[in-house]
């Protein structure tokens, strides 16, 4: 009765059924995989979502690709950081799922495929299955910093590749995309007819001063088709307001064409609330201070991270440059599934295990940068004991 497209099996990993079981019985739990800004102790402007109830949003007037006028305060955004797109080239989106999901009918036919970096989060198997395409990945490689393995591209490569898709920084590696890999990404799309989707949520977070600015800009590219994808979610922290945006480039004989496409696609759905579109320019004005919270909070725990994890010989933290996670390497003495929950159960901390991201070996906990520094702090204390603990009865 019911397509493939949604997994068979719905059924609760073992984790979440442990999770769900410990917070009935009411166990305090120092939760390192959280990532929704609005529940880590930010201070938020009492009234930075009065814009919303404005009477101007009360008047529909539909736009497949969004007011303008909240168009150009994205196109404000990307000028923030040094990149320059015109207005008429951003497309507004409920969310950066949606942005995807749009472009995908766009670029691709049923079956086609989409090349999507290993490790990254594991929504974008979700997303290509559902729009009836197949995700394949290529490789991130650590060897003191994160590179994209160019060649793993090209094996990955089939007559059917329509997107490929960068996130940077990325989920979770935290590694930006450098310059010279977005030009021979760029110039082997542009060689192959594929588009280049940027995924740059996380673009305003550098966990390394300058690391953002010295990265490459996809919107710089003007070889093949690319797409940059941002929000309201991380760029200001509010993923409950569903604002989204795509900004289109590349040479004007392929933009062109897209924009008329993804004009009908867009009028077919008309997705993005009025009042959302009509505040947008407030939402991100009055929101930097809310970045600046993140930042300051990110920052602060990757470094008490960092430090502390280099007094703790039997584990490591690889280099990140940016974004809301970290990876912590540490000893392999049993499957990390058991690992995370001998740490949930018998340590009260709840990390994310590095398969779920799809890592090729073990061991990694992926770990939220977003949590309240004391809390943070706890957390990791008790984690880098469970890893010394098992490294002494190892030795």
């Amino acid at each position: 009765m019911f397509s493939s497209r949604p997994p068979p099996n719905l059924t609760p990993n073992r984790m979440a059924q442990t999770l769900a079981r410990l917070r009935a019985e009411g166990r305090a739990i120092v939760d390192l995989t959280e990532s929704n800004p609005t529940r880590v102790g930010l201070e938020y402007p009492p009234d930075l979502l009065a814009p919303l109830a404005h009477p101007r949003g009360l008047a529909y007037q539909p736009c497949p690709f969004g007011l303008i006028e909240a168009r150009r305060a994205v196109a404000a955004e990307y000028a923030r950081r040094g990149t320059s797109v015109p207005a008429e080239r951003i497309v507004l989106t409920v969310s950066t799922s949606e942005a995807y999901s749009l472009l995908f009918k766009l670029l691709a036919d049923p079956e086609d495929e989409v090349l999507i970096p290993r490790p990254s989060y594991p929504l974008f198997e979700h997303l290509t299955h559902l729009d009836g395409l197949a995700a394949r990945p290529y490789d991130l490689e650590y060897h003191g910093a994160w590179s994209i393995d160019l060649t793993s591209i090209a094996q990955a490569l089939t007559p059917r590749t329509r997107v490929l898709i960068v996130v940077s920084p990325n989920n979770p590696t935290g590694s930006f995309v450098t310059r010279d890999e977005l030009a021979r990404l760029a110039h082997m799309c542009a060689e192959r007819q594929m588009a280049l989707v940027a995924d740059e949520v996380f673009a305003d977070y550098e966990l390394e001063p300058g690391a953002g600015s010295n990265s490459g800009r996809v919107l710089d590219r003007d070889e093949a088709l690319v797409f940059s994808l941002g929000g309201l979610s991380k760029s200001v922290g509010l993923p409950q307001v569903k604002l989204g945006w795509i900004a289109v480039g590349g040479p004007s004989s392929l933009v062109g064409p897209a924009l008329e496409r993804l004009e009908l696609v867009c009028d077919t759905y008309l997705s993005v609330s009025t009042p959302v579109q009509a505040a947008a320019p407030e939402l991100l004005e009055r929101g930097g201070p809310v970045r600046e919270q993140i930042r300051a909070r990110i920052t602060a725990n990757y470094r008490h991270l960092v430090a502390r994890s280099a007094a703790a010989p039997a584990s490591r933290v690889l280099r990140s440059e940016g974004g809301w996670y970290a990876v912590l390497q540490v000893p392999t003495l049993q499957p990390e599934e058991e690992l995370v929950l001998d740490l949930l159960v018998n340590d009260g901390v709840l990390t994310h295990p590095g398969y779920f991201f799809d890592f090729p070996r073990e061991s990694y906990l992926v770990i939220s940068l977003l949590p309240p520094e004391a809390e943070f702090s706890a957390g990791i204390e008790r984690l880098l004991a469970r890893a010394l603990q098992a490294q002494g009865r190892r030795a």
